[in-house]
């Protein structure tokens, strides 16, 4: 008996798995690249605004204002703000707060008595500039106390206090020496002044302490 061949079931052929490539953009193919990691940007460093030198004149100037107007000087104040004001019209950073402290200082000005009318106010308003550290100004009301009362030794030794403090020596000793020959008792508070520490290191000044003593008794006799 004739074997009888079962069909074969037919298998259906295997897919081949073809692996997906990648699409790149390429120029021009109207593809838009997928995104990519951003690398970073180097921050670089502002860079300043170039300043006029006109800008920095007019720092300095308000600069002084206010120490001044820290000082109470408020008319020395005023002629800085007021400057800043006039020469400056194009530094609007300056312009408004110099305006504001002006009118500060015009008003303190008004609001303040009249200045100093004899020696003694000029000699004591001077010794408070002084202190305020406007030894310029202290020098200016001196001069004219001493012109008006030549023999004030008080007035002679705080202006020797003040030229010093403006770097004139030689016309601080000869302040002194005249502030010593008025008054003897000027060579021992100026021993021992810290404000003339300085000045006592110099050689005039050395040599006007060290042989004040004799020379100031012998013209105090001499008055008599």
């Amino acid at each position: 008996m004739a074997k009888q061949h079962r069909p074969t079931p037919s298998r259906s052929p295997k897919k081949k798995i073809v692996p997906k490539r990648r699409i790149l953009a390429r120029a021009g193919s109207g593809v838009a690249p997928g995104p990519r990691a951003a690398s970073p940007t180097p921050q670089s460093t502002p860079v300043a605004p170039h300043r006029k030198p006109a800008y920095y004149e007019a720092i300095a100037v308000y600069e002084n204002g206010v120490r001044a107007l820290q000082r109470h000087d408020f008319p020395g104040a005023a002629e800085h703000f007021r400057t800043v004001v006039q020469r400056f019209p194009e530094e609007r950073e300056l312009l408004e707060r110099a305006r504001l402290y002006l009118r500060v200082c015009e008003r303190e000005t008004a609001n303040r008595p009249a200045g100093p009318r004899t020696p003694q106010e000029r000699i004591y308003a001077a010794t408070v500039a002084l202190n305020a550290g406007d030894a310029a100004g202290a020098v200016a009301l001196l001069r004219q106390a001493l012109t008006e009362e030549p023999d004030s030794d008080h007035g002679h030794y705080i202006l020797a206090v003040a030229l010093f403090e403006q770097g004139q020596l030689e016309h601080a000793v000869s302040a002194l020496r005249r502030a010593i020959v008025l008054n003897p008792d000027n060579r021992s508070v100026a021993i021992q002044d810290p404000d003339l520490a300085g000045l006592r290191e110099t050689d005039g000044c050395r040599a006007l302490l060290d042989s004040a003593g004799p020379q100031i008794r012998r013209r105090a006799r001499a008055k008599r």
